[in-house]
């Protein structure tokens, strides 16, 4: 066992874990951090994706030990059901979410996104979320929530952006 000191959702927490369990164990069973869902274990789904520093990254196949100084975000990070972020407003307002399995992993592979390029095209949301998987067929409400989110950041302004996360 080693005691890892991360910054998750702007928060410290200290964990006593082997270096190898997944980062996304270490969410669930230690922080309670539930957003983030065990699919398939094997990073072919997407339904644990979180941010670690700017990037998107599948938290089933990420070492807890690989995650280092650099800030992990969940979705629980990002807004709340009172005052839900941009995106996740994005996401009610087109009816992204089916089952709702995949949903906290597709928004935080788009809140990736969209933090890197503020006004991607379609193509480019296309090309980014297909790593991702929803077994509904919400694809295409997912492209407008990614779509609608970008515009309204961009309305609001920068500003604004960091106080909804």
């Amino acid at each position: 066992m080693t005691t890892y000191k991360l910054n998750v959702n702007d928060k410290s927490h200290e964990v006593d874990t082997d270096p190898a369990t997944p980062l996304l164990y270490v969410l669930r069973d230690d922080l309670a951090l539930n957003g983030a869902k065990f699919g398939c274990g094997l990073g072919q789904c997407g339904a644990c994706t979180v941010m670690v520093g700017k990037e998107a990254v599948l938290s089933c196949l990420m070492p807890v030990s690989a995650v280092q100084q650099r800030p992990v975000k969940t979705v629980e990070g990002l807004g709340t059901a009172a005052r839900p972020s941009p995106l996740q407003r994005a996401f009610i307002e087109e009816q992204a979410a089916q089952c709702g399995y995949c949903i906290a992993g597709m928004i935080m592979r788009a809140q990736a996104l969209l933090e890197r390029n503020p006004s991607p095209s379609d193509a480019e949301i296309r090309r980014h979320m297909a790593i991702n998987l929803c077994r509904c067929g919400t694809h295409m409400r997912i492209l407008r929530a990614v779509r609608r989110a970008s515009g309204e950041m961009k309305t609001a302004g920068a500003g604004n952006e960091g106080a909804a996360r």
